[in-house]
């Protein structure tokens, strides 16, 4: 039985130019699709509503992508060349660098929310050039530090778990307070005595929000951002120190 072919805007042929080709770009489309995204979230994001956007018919826009997921993977990639990964010459810069660029992964899925339930839907599947450029940056921090090429690959895979379970808790926070209108300080100011109501039959539970009261939630969650990702890579580095 044939293998079904896996299909991809990057792996399909390119139309060839036309004389009534729409005078959009891909790259025009590609922007507008990210505005969108950005303001409104991923089920905002239709191909009518885009094409009206951008000022075109939604046939215009299907010139360039033939569908939905072909736009997501075209917005997907564009994305995440945002992503800054240090060049890595020596191995004591690697620590430094993987930490800069997961710190680079979690600010560009934050400044974009809807990345998250995207990157959790597709995984890691998408074939454009600047994931694939950036992920073996990423993995060359990870040689660089001493780590063949299959362990390589399952620390940055790891590093990467972390960093983008952590944001994409942190984008659906933000997601939710933009749909309500409000900001963090009054969201835990509504929210905060009724976790504590719930805490109190659970005396550890009920400690942890004593201890937390009055916190800074955007400060802590940088703080528990810091812890993870530092004893992840403490790990990381007492494996390479045993051999």
């Amino acid at each position: 039985m044939p293998t079904e072919e896996y299909t991809s805007v990057w792996t399909r042929p390119k139309r060839g130019r036309r004389r009534d080709q729409p005078a959009l770009t891909q790259a025009q489309i590609v922007a507008e699709a990210i505005k969108l995204l950005d303001a409104e979230g991923l089920e905002a994001l239709t191909m009518r509503k885009l094409g009206a956007a951008l000022g075109a018919v939604a046939t215009a826009v299907y010139w360039h992508v033939a569908n939905k997921d072909e736009l997501l993977e075209l917005v997907v990639d564009e994305v995440y060349g945002e992503i800054e990964v240090p060049a890595v010459s020596d191995q004591g810069q690697w620590r430094a660098a993987a930490e800069d660029a997961a710190r680079s992964l979690r600010a560009m899925i934050v400044r974009h929310p809807w990345m998250a339930p995207t990157l959790a839907d597709v995984g890691m599947n998408y074939l454009g050039p600047n994931l694939m450029r950036i992920s073996d940056e990423m993995l060359g921090i990870y040689m660089t530090a001493g780590f063949e090429l299959t362990e390589a690959d399952r620390a940055n895979t790891t590093v990467l778990g972390f960093v983008i379970g952590f944001a994409s808790v942190e984008a659906a926070t933000l997601s939710k307070l933009r749909r309500s209108g409000k900001d963090m300080a009054s969201w835990q100011s509504e929210v905060w005595p009724a976790a504590v109501q719930a805490a109190e039959p659970y005396p550890r539970m009920r400690a942890l929000y004593a201890a937390n009261s009055g916190a800074d939630l955007e400060a802590g969650g940088e703080d528990t951002f810091s812890y993870g990702l530092t004893r992840i890579l403490d790990g990381l580095e007492a494996g390479l120190a045993r051999g």
